[in-house]
């Protein structure tokens, strides 16, 4: 399977000039939405909530998000809260259980494994780990200079 697409903003954002992407291919704006951050789910844990809280003003101001977004973004909130909260069971209670069977894994380290996996995959959507920022960064900051044939 192969990469899953960018949203327009995103390939702008890192592109070499105005309306291209980063191979200097013209980005189709795709459907016009309304670029408006979504409302926060009532029922967000506390941790979730507090997590859209810190992520929804980056992602605004890149005009990445609308309100049709808030679906995705509520799943990376609570996916989120669940690795935290797996985390700190481990932390508190060890990355072993004893059993019957003998000594087996914490369940909560699966858990927080697997909450990790699936956080990667959602903030990637969102422009959220490591390299997306740098590659956000590195496009919001760099303006391609028009005298430059290469740029």
């Amino acid at each position: 399977m192969g990469r899953p697409s960018q949203p327009a903003a995103l390939k702008l954002i890192k592109g070499r000039s105005p309306g291209k992407d980063s191979a200097g291919r013209d980005v189709n704006p795709g459907p016009a939405f309304k670029r408006l951050p979504p409302e926060a789910p009532a029922w967000l844990s506390d941790e979730a909530r507090a997590e859209w809280d810190r992520v929804l003003p980056g992602l605004s101001r890149l005009d990445l998000l609308k309100p049709e977004d808030r679906a995705a973004l509520a799943a990376y909130c609570e996916t989120w809260a669940s690795f935290r909260e797996a985390t700190e069971t481990v932390a508190r209670e060890g990355l072993t259980i004893d059993a019957k069977q003998g000594t087996l894994p914490h369940p909560a380290v699966g858990i927080a494994r697997a909450a990790g996996r699936e956080l990667r995959a959602w903030a990637a959507h969102f422009g959220l780990t490591p390299s997306t920022e740098q590659a956000l960064a590195r496009g919001a900051e760099n303006e391609p200079d028009p005298n430059n044939p290469f740029g």
